[in-house]
């Protein structure tokens, strides 16, 4: 980490997927917004949709084809009940899928929870220049899915790092 440089802010959208939560009581994008506020990151949008492929579509969509979108999150739905549904909404939008990210947060997740992290499906991707990450609607998960994402978010990471690569990721 290069401390003599300045955090370059990203703009980051953060969508929660639940058939039950509302802004009240939506502790896992709360800790999302306070996690990427306090790092320096700026909060474009958050909202709220039900379990529904196309609904979670339709709000991802809207944010990836608009340039004041650089990161979106989601939370929920990642799950292997009926209901969940967030990765069949999201991989048919990404150009690339970034498949450490939900490989290094199942390795990471097996440390806090053991076996029970072979139902998360987390997943990562870009889709027109926006990077995606699909976490599970845990607040717990959301924790540790931070630890692994603020760091790629942070311009001044080394070796290297998500952030500097925005300028060319729709390059041809």
């Amino acid at each position: 980490m290069n401390h003599n440089e300045s955090l370059l802010p990203l703009k980051i959208a953060v969508l929660t997927v639940s058939d039950t939560r509302t802004e009240a009581d939506d502790k896992s994008g709360k800790i999302l917004v306070d996690n990427l506020t306090t790092t320096g990151h700026l909060l474009v949008e958050k909202t709220i949709v039900p379990d529904n492929i196309y609904q979670i579509r339709a709000v991802v969509s809207r944010w990836v084809a608009h340039e004041s979108v650089q990161v979106i999150l989601t939370t929920g739905g990642t799950g292997v009940t009926g209901r969940d549904g967030t990765p069949e909404a999201i991989k048919p939008l990404l150009d690339k899928e970034i498949e450490g990210f939900g490989e290094i947060f199942r390795m990471i997740s097996y440390q806090e929870i053991k076996t029970s992290t072979i139902q998360s499906r987390s997943l990562a991707g870009v889709a027109n220049g926006t990077y995606i990450f699909c976490l599970p609607g845990s607040s717990g998960a959301c924790q540790t899915a931070w630890s692994i994402i603020k760091e790629q978010l942070d311009s001044r990471n080394r070796p290297c790092n998500l952030a500097q690569l925005i300028p060319r990721l729709t390059e041809n």
